[in-house]
């Protein structure tokens, strides 16, 4: 789908380019904008070169930080992330979420996205990145640890939470949810707070802890990082069990706890004396003894009471060297021009409810507005309409027009339009994209997605398969880490036949973001498709009772059909169908059942010329699976084809002069097979077949 061909140079085309060039660089000289990255982020700031290299910084130092904790040489984060870094207050609260009709209150926040992650940053204020180092570790505990229970995720941010870095060292281990008791207004007079929610200190100095087998048992999902509150004895017991378990080395032996009680399914009482070595009371003794050694707590508590808490507080309980130094990698820049810059800006506006209006209305007018633009370097690598006459499209419709206006802006409006279904907006949106920079990956991806979800929303191959497959290798070359990517891989491979490289492709896609558990359900479905129904089992009876309802549901559907193949030989969506009761009619199955039967009458009328009854009847064409071939009546065969929902009988007189493709003889053993099948309607569920095409 993504055809680029050779661009020829005229000399008053490349004398327009150079001026445009020229043009763009000095837009961009002007701009305050510039897009710095590091090993692993991308930090768009306006806040100057020293300012932005700093945040690039201290991510990196928070990312190996966590790493050490979990005891990790390499993390993965299989969606990039962007750092959007405003210089002062206004344009941070102009952008940030709202909180009952007003912007919050935090220096920072956390946009999570199918396509890629942001956060954004105020640093008019000290240290924004310490408000988002919660959320910060939630990421990367979703990308490299198995699932577990919540109160490790939840202890592991919160420990994570407190922590300071600069160029030199690292401080972690204070209470995260510790606030000074005195406040400063806007004249900086300093004022009581009043009725301020407790610490998890205070709450832990309480005579009343959960039991250990209550709090490791307690369901807390936030897969979705939407959290309440963390003052609360779960976030407080959480943050302290943690805090133990990293202080005292523990690590290895609580991977050996969750291996007991995830896989072995051992109860939580046996398993912490399994993994641990010591009863659940004495574990809870252990972790209650090590809190109160805990000195720096206490003082940095008691400091909180006092005026002028604001000044610098006590040490944290560890501190060790930086583990990144300002000397350590590389940090590259370049300057961004104004318009790409709000158009970044704008993309995040419209992932945030409250700011969707504003951000599309500027980003229509980015795209829209007037400015020279190169041709298209190639004609319509990407359809004008996706969908025309319910049939995907794919063919050229002649030369494109012109660009205008902002390509970041036009990315941006198509996947929003993606995540719309709106697929003709998107597709309309990505040529123009890509009309003016023909280069960026973002587009070839998105393209990509954008081919998939139609194939699943309409529950038919991906249109233009090799190209797809193309695209999406492309992509992994440019982001190797990019789960989702691989995950799409394996289904188109599982579409082309190569359920091989589809197996290792979606191992990869899980390998880097293990609790996506459509990845998991994916990769039952190619052991479906290759009649491995023990490892499909293992992983669709963990799937079947997810939060995820869609997941839900899907896995118990598969789970009855590896029942029905194993039982009866076809699909248990095909079972279901041919045990019900044929559903009623509507009228329009009605009207098309009548116009068969008059084609079928009208042929008995006509002849061709030569003694034989011509077919009258409009030939259709459909895409499934064939269940069953039956040769009892030889040389006649009957095909079962399930497509659409509903089970299709094909027959044909000889299926020894049947027009084949991708097979070189007809096979009465044929079942479970990818078919394309052009036949003539007989009614609504038979026909006859014309040709017959196998994967």
């Amino acid at each position: 789908m993504f055809r680029i061909r050779p661009i020829p140079i005229y000399w008053p085309g490349a004398f327009l380019f150079a001026i445009l060039f020229l043009r763009s660089a000095l837009a961009a000289e002007q701009s305050p904008w510039i897009e710095i990255h590091s090993a692993h982020y991308t930090v768009i700031t306006d806040a100057g070169e020293k300012r932005g290299r700093e945040v690039a910084l201290r991510f990196e130092q928070m990312r190996a930080v966590f790493g050490s904790l979990l005891m990790k040489d390499r993390l993965s984060e299989p969606l990039p992330l962007t750092i959007l870094a405003f210089k002062n207050d206004q344009n941070y609260y102009q952008t940030a979420p709202l909180k009952q009709g007003e912007p919050i209150d935090t220096n920072g926040f956390f946009l999570p996205g199918e396509d890629r992650n942001f956060i954004v940053l105020n640093l008019f204020e000290p240290e924004p990145w310490r408000t988002v180092a919660h959320e910060f570790a939630h990421l990367l505990m979703n990308y490299n640890y198995p699932p577990v229970e919540g109160w490790f995720d939840e202890g592991m941010a919160e420990y994570f939470g407190s922590i300071r870095v600069d160029d030199k060292r690292c401080e972690i281990g204070a209470d995260p949810e510790l606030g000074a008791l005195y406040k400063e207004d806007l004249l900086q007079n300093e004022q009581e707070v009043r009725n301020p929610p407790k610490s998890l200190t205070e709450l832990l100095s309480g005579q009343v802890w959960l039991t250990l087998p209550d709090l490791l048992t307690i369901k807390h999902d936030v897969s979705n990082y939407v959290e309440s509150t963390h003052h609360t004895l779960f976030y407080a017991q959480s943050w302290i069990t943690v805090h133990y378990l990293i202080n005292q080395k523990k690590m290895p032996e609580t991977g050996a706890y969750f291996d007991l009680v995830e896989n072995q399914r051992v109860p939580v009482e046996e398993a912490v004396r399994k993994a641990y070595g010591v009863s659940a009371g004495e574990f809870d003794q252990a972790v209650k003894a090590y809190f109160h050694s805990l000195t720096p707590l206490f003082v940095a508590l008691d400091a909180s009471k006092q005026p002028q808490a604001g000044q610098p507080g006590s040490p944290q309980p560890y501190q060790f060297p930086a583990l990144i130094t300002p000397n350590d990698g590389e940090i590259t820049l370049k300057p961004i021009a104004e318009n790409d810059a709000h158009a970044i800006v704008d993309e995040v506006k419209i992932r945030i409810p409250e700011r969707r209006d504003a951000g599309m209305a500027e980003l229509k007018v980015l795209a829209t507005t007037a400015q020279q633009a190169p041709a298209k370097p190639f004609a319509n690598w990407i359809p004008k309409k996706v969908q025309k006459e319910g049939k995907d499209k794919d063919e050229s419709e002649g030369p494109l027009v012109n660009a205008v206006g902002n390509e970041i802006a036009h990315r941006a409006l198509a996947w929003d339009a993606i995540q719309r279904a709106d697929y003709d907006t998107a597709a309309a949106e990505l040529d123009d994209a890509a009309a003016l920079n023909p280069q960026d990956m973002w587009i070839r991806y998105y393209v990509a997605v954008m081919k998939y979800r139609i194939s699943q929303a309409k529950h038919i191959e991906i249109s233009g398969l090799p190209n797809e497959l193309q695209d999406l290798k492309a992509v992994l070359e440019w982001r190797p880490e990019f789960a989702e990517a691989y995950d799409m891989l394996a289904v188109a491979r599982m579409q082309g036949g190569g359920q091989l490289a589809a197996l290792q492709a979606e191992r990869t896609a899980i390998q880097l973001s293990p609790r996506n558990q459509k990845y998991v359900l994916h990769l039952a479905e190619i052991y479906v498709d290759d009649k491995k129904w023990d490892a499909a089992r293992a992983l669709l009876e963990r799937l079947k009772s997810s939060n995820n309802l869609q997941i839900a549901s899907a896995a118990r559907e598969q789970l009855d059909r590896i029942f029905a193949e194993r039982k009866y030989g076809i699909t248990g969506a095909n079972v279901a169908a041919t045990s019900k009761l044929e559903p009623q009619k509507s009228p329009f199955d009605v009207l098309e059942e009548d116009a068969a039967k008059r084609a079928a009458a009208e042929n008995a009328t006509h002849s061709d010329g030569t003694g034989s009854i011509a077919d009258l009847r409009a030939a259709k064409f459909v895409q499934g699976r064939l269940v069953s071939v039956d040769c009892s009546q030889a040389p006649a065969a009957t095909l079962v084809v399930s497509a659409e929902g509903k089970l299709l009988k094909l027959r044909t007189a000889d299926y020894k002069s049947l027009l084949l493709i991708g097979a070189d003889s007809f096979s009465c053993d044929w079942s479970n097979r990818r078919v394309s099948v052009n036949y003539k309607p007989g009614g609504m569920a038979d026909g006859d077949v014309v040709s017959v095409e196998v994967r």
